[in-house]
């Protein structure tokens, strides 16, 4: 696949991420696969082996329901399906998370092409683990458009902040459908990966955040500005997750921390956690209940800031905007409001750029910390994707 000019291009630079429903009738498909994963056809398009049914029974990498898994994840999707279709209805009609991500990738490859072209042409993709466009048919894409003979592609993970219930499953689900549709030892060599795994202190995502807060600090009054509270938002994990070793909680914190040292800790801040389902214990404290309890203590000027989301979809447009929000309007805190997600912004698509462009000039095929497994991982497959991509073989561009 490689080009015969002086370029080692085309490369394939692939975003990875959850998901979510583009329209209303893709709800009930992106919820059983959220809770529960379909088994599979008995062989790949390929005839290649599928897989044990072991490893379909349940999706648990980011919504764990213990040994019932199989039972209550069908359960609980059929449940939530019409709940969730009201909720997508009223944020226009499905998430708006692969628009964005797909501008997100088409941008920031047309920027590599011009800054590093060495491995142009780059061409977008957009992976999502839940909802369409799923892996397994972007894989087939790739092979379809040549990659299969050795071509490079990057897998970019869009959660900043690794965890093994997103990045961590993301990567699971692609190294699977590699061993499906190419096999070990594919003829003509195979896609040649490296990964992106985690950025949540690169510079220019630290400024995008820090320009979104700045745009939502300047509506207040100036003799306020300096006591809005900023509470920094992420997406909770299972506390049975978070006591295995994930450094998720961590690579957030990181980014918290390192957006209010570019604001220079003019405002008070706190770390908080949302999304919480099921019954178990998650990570908290929880978002709403942050909001609610600082606008009873007088704290009535606060800025939400989604912390671990790359652009808007259902947890910001709807859990954020249309509950979190509305709630603390109608408790007293009429100066609550929430910074703009990165979206389109030039600033983060400038970073997802120089990002990848580091990576490729690197020749590392992950970071030095993906090779490290959590304290309490128990998972083959976790163990066999690893060595998978850290045995990958790239070079470094100029």
């Amino acid at each position: 696949m490689q080009s015969s000019s002086s370029s080692s291009g085309p490369t394939a630079i692939v975003f990875m991420n959850m998901g979510g429903p583009s329209t209303l009738g893709e709800v009930g498909d992106f919820l059983s696969r959220l809770f529960v994963r379909p088994k599979p056809p008995t062989t790949s398009p390929n005839n290649l082996p599928t897989g044990t049914d072991q490893e379909e029974q349940a999706d648990a990498d980011l919504i764990p329901l213990g040994p019932l898994q199989s039972y209550l994840g069908p359960l609980i999707a059929r449940r939530r399906t019409p709940k969730i279709q009201k909720q997508y209805d009223a944020i226009g009609g499905g998430s708006p998370i692969r628009k964005w991500s797909q501008h997100q990738a088409e941008s920031m490859c047309r920027i590599l092409d011009r800054t590093s072209p060495n491995t142009a042409p780059h061409k977008p993709y957009v992976a999502f683990r839940y909802a369409k466009p799923l892996t397994e048919e972007v894989y087939a894409q790739l092979l379809e458009d040549g990659f299969g003979e050795r071509g490079r592609a990057v897998a970019f993970t869009q959660y900043p902040q690794y965890s093994c219930s997103t990045t961590g499953s993301s990567l699971n689900e692609l190294w699977k459908w590699r061993m499906r549709l190419e096999g070990k030892e594919p003829e003509g060599g195979g896609i040649r990966w490296s990964v992106i795994d985690r950025w949540p202190v690169h510079q220019g995502l630290v400024d995008a955040f820090a320009k979104n807060i700045e745009a939502e600090l300047v509506k207040y009054p100036e003799e306020k500005r300096k006591d809005v509270v900023l509470l920094f938002s992420a997406h909770s994990l299972p506390m049975s997750v978070v006591n295995r070793g994930d450094t998720y909680p961590a690579e957030v914190a990181a980014t918290v921390y390192a957006v209010m040292q570019r604001l220079s800790f003019r405002n008070p801040y706190r770390l908080c956690w949302q999304s919480q389902v099921g019954p178990s214990a998650w990570l908290g404290a929880q978002t709403q209940d942050t909001v609610l309890e600082y606008v009873k203590k007088g704290h009535k000027d606060l800025v939400l800031i989604p912390i671990a989301f790359t652009s808007d979809h259902i947890e910001t447009l709807y859990e954020i905007d249309r509950e979190v929000i509305h709630e603390a309007k109608a408790a007293g805190g009429d100066g609550v409001r929430r910074a703009e997600s990165l979206n389109g912004s030039e600033v983060f698509i400038e970073a997802l750029a120089d990002v990848a462009r580091s990576h490729l000039r690197s020749g590392e095929a992950c970071s030095r910390q993906m090779g490290l497994r959590c304290q309490g991982c128990k998972s083959e497959r976790c163990k066999e994707q690893k060595m998978f991509f850290q045995s990958q073989k790239v070079f470094a561009t100029a």
